[in-house]
């Protein structure tokens, strides 16, 4: 397995997507051979040096103890990862969506991370598997670290992060609500992690009825009107991000805390889990007999 590149950087930066494709070579996507990182240093952005979050130290540090603790069971990793991973890089959402700063991140600072989680097996019919060009750079949903920073900022539930060690702990439901518009309302997001959580939906074919028959349904009816949801206080948000400066390493074994904001309304939460499971009850499900 390849290693970090010979040249990682110590602050994070922002790397152009025309910029990535000399990078992105066909030894790395196989996972033979990852770049040296000189060359790369000379086309990035730099970001503010006065700003604590972008240190690469600790983002090394949290995939090295993911690469070693799920060795075993790569996927496992994701649910691990995630709201450390959100904790860590104390983001707005504006500066998560600019996808040149997971670019960076991906080629720059741990391309060796995105290898050993997604390069597939080698089977009879893959002899020469090879990591999906769009974990290093693509959509934010498939990107391998962005879908996990997004995960963890729409699953978690206020300050507490448990909801998204479930939700992250399902890779269908990464891959299919990550790109639900729904998803933003957070007891819609809540109130899936709940049927998870219950065991009432399981299989991946469950999770992909079930967010078919939400997302259809969130078209004739407004989520908002079932279960309203409280604004956010954006100073809870720009307090969390400025206590980065002072900021400990996340922990290890217990969940970090995020920004202290108020959780999804209960009363919100509890009839969106109502109502959805009533949806799932007739959700087309293949493999399922009719009737439930």
């Amino acid at each position: 397995m390849i290693t970090q590149p010979n040249h990682v950087p110590e602050r994070l930066a922002l790397l152009d997507t025309s910029a990535v494709d000399p990078f992105l070579t066909e030894e790395l996507l196989r996972g033979e051979q990852v770049h040296g990182g000189i060359d790369l240093a000379k086309v990035v952005e730099p970001l503010p040096e006065d700003d604590a979050r972008w240190w690469i130290e600790p983002i090394r540090s949290l995939v090295e103890d993911a690469m070693f603790e799920f060795r075993e069971d790569r996927t496992r990793a994701d649910a691990w990862l995630a709201p450390r991973l959100h904790a860590t890089l104390r983001l707005t959402r504006r500066e998560a969506a600019d996808k040149r700063l997971w670019n960076h991140l991906a080629l720059a600072v741990a391309p060796d991370y995105i290898v050993w989680r997604h390069l597939p097996e080698v089977t009879a019919k893959q002899p020469e598997p090879r990591v999906a060009a769009q974990r290093f750079s693509g959509p934010a949903d498939r990107q391998c670290f962005s879908r996990l920073w997004w995960a963890a900022e729409l699953f978690r539930n206020g300050p507490d992060y448990g909801p998204v060690e479930i939700a992250c702990g399902n890779q269908d439901l990464i891959h299919t609500v990550l790109r639900m518009d729904l998803i933003d309302h957070r007891p819609t997001a809540q109130a899936l992690v709940r049927l998870l959580k219950s065991g009432q939906v399981t299989t991946g074919r469950e999770v992909n009825g079930l967010s078919t028959a939400i997302n259809t349904a969130g078209a004739t009816l407004i989520y908002d009107i079932l279960a309203p949801d409280e604004p956010r206080d954006p100073a809870a948000l720009r307090d969390w991000i400025a206590e980065a400066e002072s900021a400990q390493p996340v922990e290890r074994h217990g969940l970090p805390d995020g920004p202290d904001e108020d959780p999804a309304p209960e009363e919100s939460v509890a009839a969106l889990t109502g109502y959805f499971a009533e949806l799932f009850e007739t959700a087309p499900i293949r493999g399922r007999e009719s009737g439930g």
